[in-house]
């Protein structure tokens, strides 16, 4: 069932809906695995990184957030409102999205239930799961590196395709962190 959503893009946090998108962040995504409101203010002066709210009959429905590289787009964080979940929005959003695009992004690894259908959604979506070892760094402190599993589309990354992710991951999106010492992660193992 197609639905009739739009993406608009922030560019302040004094922008339409920005309130919500955030809560929507909060509330998808662990501390570690986010930035504090003042730092996502920051990042969105950046060129490369987009916000963009996914609206539906005039609200925020989700958040697609991400950045642009020379040879791939990072999905670093796609979150809907529960209230929209289990109505095939995402998998619209993605579909539109991934287009023509390599796009790469992470999932927590397959462990339980929910990370498993996790996976399979974005298989279904057309990702494919990487053999790459990654571990990304925390958002903020206490620092807690977490082991990812990283998806890409249309196909899997090599391993050249791998480590410049890793290395954009750990040099641009992680200058909008947190952390009083500098990363040393994201990193393949």
């Amino acid at each position: 069932m197609a639905h009739d959503l739009q993406l608009r893009p922030f560019r302040s946090p004094a922008d339409e809906g920005w309130a919500e998108a955030m809560t929507i962040y909060r509330e998808a995504f662990p501390p570690k695995e986010r930035r504090d409101e003042a730092t996502q203010a920051a990042a969105l002066a950046d060129p490369a990184f987009r916000a963009e709210g996914i609206w539906l009959d005039g609200r925020v429905a989700g958040i697609l957030f991400y950045w642009q590289h020379a040879e791939f787009h990072y999905i670093e964080h796609l979150a809907l409102s529960p209230a929209m979940r289990g109505r095939n929005i995402g998998s619209e959003v993605l579909e539109t999205f991934c287009r023509g695009r390599r796009v790469i992004l992470e999932i927590e690894p397959p462990e339980d239930t929910l990370t498993v259908r996790r996976l399979h959604f974005y298989e279904r979506a057309g990702f494919a799961a990487n053999p790459h070892p990654y571990i990304h760094p925390s958002y903020g402190e206490p620092a807690e590196p977490h082991r990812l599993v990283l998806m890409s589309c249309p196909e899997a990354l090599g391993n050249d395709e791998a480590r410049a992710f890793a290395d954009f991951v750990r040099e641009r999106v992680m200058s909008y962190s947190q952390l009083k010492t500098p990363p040393t992660q994201p990193r393949l193992r």
